[in-house]
């Protein structure tokens, strides 16, 4: 996949807004403590690693679009517009062939749930202004229209890994010549009911919620630093391969480590639902982090994250190389490679 340059990160997570506190977070290595979020008929509350309150209150949230939209909304207009830097200035337009692929699993459930319960309670009184946040394309919709782009803008629907899936998407459009530039966004917002799905599977499973974002651009001549250089093949879950099995095929079709490499991998600090991911990379020597322990299952904005964190470090000079491991919740394993232009003797220790 030569010819791909990752130009900015954004991110929303529960360690803040913006990329800075996402890192620092991460390396600290300090889970992000729980907040309890309240379920209908319930005592308990179930527990939630929710974003912070923004402070001060984004411009961006004054566009008629989005002044009655989804948390999740806020949360990816505010990645790719951090991602996208000095180009989200009104005085200086994005790409006019600027492609968006959007990557959810839960989607904007908020809005989701209000609707059905207003359906619920009476159907004819349900508000048609709620129906329209309850899409899952709401949110790239809602961030073409602020950044004025006209170019292909696809939602894409289904576990973690699909947001790799997404990368390598964007990156055939660039190199395809169909886009000037690509954002890529993994984003999720939190909710009683998918906390509540999930603790039906893994009591001990902690939803986080926000985005990351990735912007990609074709690798200029000189100067590049950091580079998409490989997406492997999704390895689906199914009934001649489970997930254990799909984790090593995936890992098989990474390179070998070498020294000064980072591992950026998806647990969560469960063992049930890490014990493929810990499998497959059983031999790994390097550097590794896992950013879902400390800032929760965030599905979708989690394995996002996962990239942020991978391009960060490359930026930071913290290793030469970065590979993400996503095993998904559902679907699939799937893996990304990321490459910097600093050697191995020159990498700083994590």
């Amino acid at each position: 996949m030569s010819g791909v340059s990752v130009i900015g990160t954004g991110a929303v997570s529960p360690a803040g807004w913006g990329v800075a506190p996402l890192w620092d977070c991460v390396l600290a290595n300090q889970p992000v403590p729980a907040t309890p979020l309240p379920r209908p008929g319930w005592e308990s509350p179930l527990m939630i690693r929710r974003a912070p309150q923004w402070k001060p209150r984004p411009a961006f949230l004054s566009h008629p679009r989005l002044r009655r939209a989804s948390p999740i909304s806020s949360y990816a207009v505010a990645a790719a517009l951090e991602a996208l830097g000095p180009e989200a200035d009104p005085a200086s337009q994005p790409p006019e062939r600027l492609g968006i692929i959007l990557c959810v699993m839960s989607g904007c459930v908020n809005y989701s749930r209000r609707f059905y319960d207003e359906v619920l309670e009476d159907p004819a009184t349900a508000s048609p202004l709620v129906f329209p946040e309850t899409v899952f394309n709401a949110p790239a919709s809602h961030l073409a229209a602020l950044l004025g782009a006209t170019g292909i803008n696809y939602t894409l629907v289904g576990d973690p890994g699909v947001f790799p899936q997404g990368l390598a998407l964007g990156a055939d459009w660039l190199i395809e010549g169909r886009v000037e530039g690509c954002l890529v966004i993994g984003a999720e917002e939190g909710d009683w009911l998918t906390a509540d799905a999930f603790r039906l599977f893994h009591r001990q499973l902690i939803l986080g919620e926000g985005a990351g974002a990735l912007y990609l651009k074709p690798q200029p001549e000189h100067g590049t630093p950091t580079r998409l250089s490989a997406v492997t093949d999704p390895h689906l879950f199914t009934r001649d391969q489970n997930r254990r099995q799909a984790a090593n095929a995936m890992r098989a079709q990474l390179p070998a480590p070498k020294p000064g490499e980072l591992l950026v991998d998806g647990r969560v600090g469960v063992e049930r639902m890490d014990a493929a991911e810990r499998i497959a990379w059983k031999d790994w020597r390097g550097d590794c982090v896992h950013p879902k322990t400390v800032l929760g299952e965030g599905l979708m904005a989690g394995s996002a994250w996962q990239c942020v964190i991978a391009v960060e470090a490359l930026k930071r000079g913290r290793c030469s190389v970065a590979t993400v491991s996503v095993v998904g919740c559902n679907e699939q394993a799937i893996g990304a490679r990321f490459e910097g232009n600093i050697v191995a003797a020159d990498v700083s220790p994590l």
